[in-house]
């Protein structure tokens, strides 16, 4: 069992949790996740805790490979207002901030937030790691290979398991010094590895619990699932409920997913079967 103190709030990882994917983007790979209307985030946002989301992560930029960067004041106008909305509808829902800029981290935060979620572990803005450390909120802790705009880009790795490891126990070091207590790591499926790259992964999960950290997989509908079985993100959903349950059995903590219905039938079943 994990415990995260979110602002004062503790969120408790004693079972998998889901958490809802919501993008204030016009661009991001898979058109169910993509809003830009407030009300329809808010409404969104309704439906995926209803189903029985644990958490909600917020978005302003597409980090799908080859994106185009936008600049921190662009996402603040996407990301704030709905978060800001969302908090006043639902005071009680945990709410991830997914930024690499300390600056939308901030104002996000300020606005209802309580978790960040970094794809570039720091490494984007040298202000992030400090921003998180003052607000003492935990640290989505994600490993990439290059940038969303070059990380597909012929990804090479001797060992990705032993890489992504070696990568995960520098950085909780250095998170530490800074002094973010609450981690989760999330090995990072599709930013900077091929398809066989995130197979290995997925299979060698359990290597990561090594860390005593909750796991994060977000896997959900990638080009990993949709491009091994021939199909459109649009059709991935049988697939990705497979690999969820995969990274289930394997030691997933947290499945960051689109469809929160279904992942949340995959986490029952799941612990059905291991009473």
């Amino acid at each position: 069992m994990f415990t995260l103190n979110c602002k004062g709030r503790l969120l408790v990882v004693d079972k998998p949790l889901v958490m809802g994917i919501i993008n204030a983007t016009p661009d991001s790979f898979f058109g169910g996740s993509r809003f830009t209307v407030v009300d329809e985030i808010v409404a969104k946002v309704g439906k995926m805790l209803s189903d029985g989301a644990d958490l909600i992560d917020i978005g302003g930029q597409s980090t799908r490979p080859g994106s185009e960067l936008i600049a921190p004041d662009d996402e603040l106008k996407r990301v704030v207002p709905a978060i800001e909305a969302i908090i006043r509808k639902f005071p009680d829902a945990f709410i991830s901030i997914d930024t690499f800029y300390s600056k939308v981290a901030l104002a996000a935060l300020n606005a209802g937030a309580t978790i960040v979620n970094d794809i570039s572990a720091g490494s984007m803005d040298k202000h992030m790691i400090e921003t998180v450390a003052e607000l003492k909120v935990p640290y989505i802790l994600m490993h990439m290979k290059g940038t969303p705009q070059t990380m597909q880009q012929n990804p090479v790795y001797e060992n990705v398991n032993r890489e992504v490891l070696d990568f995960f126990i520098a950085k909780i070091n250095d998170l530490r010094k800074a002094g973010i207590l609450d981690i989760i790591i999330d090995p990072g499926f599709g930013f900077g590895k091929t398809i066989d790259h995130n197979f290995e992964l997925l299979k060698n999960l359990p290597v990561f619990k090594m860390l005593d950290k909750p796991i994060l997989v977000g896997i959900s509908r990638k080009s990993t699932i949709y491009k091994t079985l021939g199909v459109s993100a649009d059709e991935a959903l049988n697939g990705t409920s497979v690999l969820n349950t995969i990274a289930l059995m394997n030691g997933a903590s947290v499945l960051r997913v689109h469809d929160v219905k279904e992942a949340k039938e995959a986490v029952a079943l799941f612990l059905a079967t291991n009473k």
